[in-house]
């Protein structure tokens, strides 16, 4: 894709047309058999790619995100290494360097993706239940996404495709600490969707352990979980919500459980592996310490080995809400003081 007469190495970059966009132009001593020059390539996705004269793709931008994704990246975590890629805010509307947010998978668990302030998370989706599997996810009446998740031996990702036609669109971590969806509208992105942190309702562990906030509401609002009520009932009727609710009868080992459907699954849980809904049912219930169970069933997801997902709560039920319905709502099962185990 291109030549020198230099022992230096030359770059050079084209476009998927072959024509050279830049070069370093290096010249110096007689050229040698040894010499090798490497090509520079900008493709049509958006995608910097540095290759060796074989073709080889040495580095690609792609795999080192900034503050935005576009169609064919992935925003993922490798479980062996935990290298993963994520977003990174600008520190400002006009100031690219660094920001203190970042948005990717949380590194504990592989299972959610969450938005940091630093290392404090501020929001958080739900753990993946298996949805995103070449998933159709329409937006508006205008714009339609195929958003897929995979997961392998290696690592889990996420990413996203546009139908044929469709007009430019992005998703960005902006330096206010939003993710938005936006597509270009003739000069200019419009904003078409955004998950936002402005609703302190929906801020990470904004109503308190044990407390969950309603999404089915026009005004969100806290409530404590089935079984509970505020720990302080004086901080919660002026809306103080940090100290969240207690328990109103202390847990018995044979205590049963109560279905609640369309949630968002707490944080925090325990991902027990290889187990049926059954067995994950059965996991819970013999021990005394475990609060809460939730599962899902992964066959039909790009999964390999492993296609159930156990997951296990033994302390405090954290950053929890109720919704309409979402992509990542599942049905809780909450232990209950006093109620049967055979319910």
């Amino acid at each position: 894709m291109s030549s020198h007469n230099s022992s230096m190495q030359n770059d050079i970059s084209v476009d998927t047309d072959g024509r050279v966009l830049w070069t370093t132009n290096v010249t110096g001593a007689a050229s040698s058999p040894a010499s090798t020059s490497l090509a520079t390539v900008l493709l049509d996705t958006g995608n910097l790619i540095i290759r060796s004269p074989n073709g080889t793709t040495l580095w690609q931008s792609f795999d080192h995100p900034t503050d935005t994704i576009l169609p064919g990246m992935k925003i993922g975590i490798r479980y062996k290494t935990l290298a993963r890629e994520r977003l990174v805010s600008w520190k400002g509307p006009d100031d690219p360097s660094p920001g203190p947010f970042s948005y990717g998978m949380d590194p504990t668990t592989f299972l959610q993706t969450m938005i940091w302030n630093g290392t404090v998370p501020i929001a958080r989706t739900g753990p993946w239940t298996g949805y995103m599997v070449d998933g159709q996810f329409l937006v508006n009446s205008s714009i339609i996404l195929y958003r897929s998740a995979i997961s392998n031996e290696e690592e889990i990702y996420g990413t996203y495709s546009l139908p044929d036609g469709a007009a430019p669109t992005r998703f960005v971590l902006t330096y206010t600490g939003e993710c938005q969806l936006e597509s270009w509208r003739s000069s200019e992105w419009a904003i078409i969707w955004k998950w936002t942190n402005s609703n302190g309702c929906n801020l990470y562990g904004y109503c308190g352990p044990n407390g969950y906030c309603d999404n089915t509401v026009a005004d969100p609002m806290c409530k404590c979980l089935d079984g509970f009520q505020p720990t302080s009932l004086e901080e919660w009727n002026r809306g103080r919500f940090s100290q969240g609710c207690r328990r109103k009868e202390a847990l018995r080992c044979d205590d049963g459980f109560f279905s609640l459907p369309v949630m968002k699954s707490p944080d925090k849980f325990i991902h027990v592996a290889n187990r049926n809904f059954r067995e994950c049912a059965e996991e819970c219930a013999s021990n005394c310490s475990c609060v809460a169970y939730a599962y899902a069933n992964l066959s039909t997801s790009r999964t390999k080995g492993d296609a159930t997902r156990c997951l296990v709560w033994t302390g405090d039920l954290t950053d929890t809400e109720k919704v309409d319905h979402d992509a990542f709502s599942e049905t809780l099962y909450l232990r209950i003081a006093g109620l049967d185990a055979g319910v």
